[in-house]
């Protein structure tokens, strides 16, 4: 049975079967990932759990554990719903920008179309950490910029470590 705890009038965090989770393994792949993962339209929840099994099934990646789901308003334009979002920690072999492409066909898969920045979504996946990378470019920057100011992020990372050490970010240039 999920859990849900307020934090103030305009968050709060759920817990559940997937959210968070830790699995055994994530040998054999060369790269250890953090995305982010967030969506506001229909039941996100549900289709973040849809998400753990459809990435469980790939060969191309393996969920390593994930945080707490928090709710929380939208930023940019704010006339939306709010969000749902967390955090997935995966092991992959994928290049960024291989892993890049991989991801847009899951959104596309769940249902998210593009139609303007800060728009609504069924599903939002975006790269926050790749190892200790750091890539700018047209398409892809890495660490996703701004993700130390989002709570969005810093709630569902920290849910990550346990006992609050740094021992589990340390494939992370956090």
């Amino acid at each position: 049975m999920p859990l849900r705890r307020v934090l103030d009038e305009k968050h709060s965090i759920s817990i559940d079967r997937y959210f968070p989770k830790t699995l055994q393994g994530g040998g054999g792949y060369r790269y250890r990932v953090l995305l982010g993962v967030g969506g506001n339209i229909g039941d996100v929840k549900r289709r973040m759990n849809h998400l753990w099994f459809y990435i469980r099934r790939l060969s191309l990646m393996k969920i390593v554990r994930s945080g707490v789901i928090l709710r929380n308003p939208p930023f940019g334009y704010t006339e939306q719903h709010d969000f749902e979002n967390t955090v997935i920690e995966i092991a992959t072999s994928l290049e960024p920008r291989a892993l890049l492409r991989l991801i847009w066909r899951i959104e596309k898969r769940f249902g998210r179309r593009r139609s303007f920045a800060n728009a609504p979504r069924t599903l939002d996946l975006d790269i926050l950490f790749f190892e200790k990378r750091s890539i700018r470019s047209k398409e892809l920057t890495i660490p996703h910029p701004h993700w130390n100011e989002r709570i969005s992020v810093t709630i569902p990372l920290g849910s990550l470590a346990h006992k609050s050490t740094r021992r589990h970010y340390e494939n992370f240039d956090i």
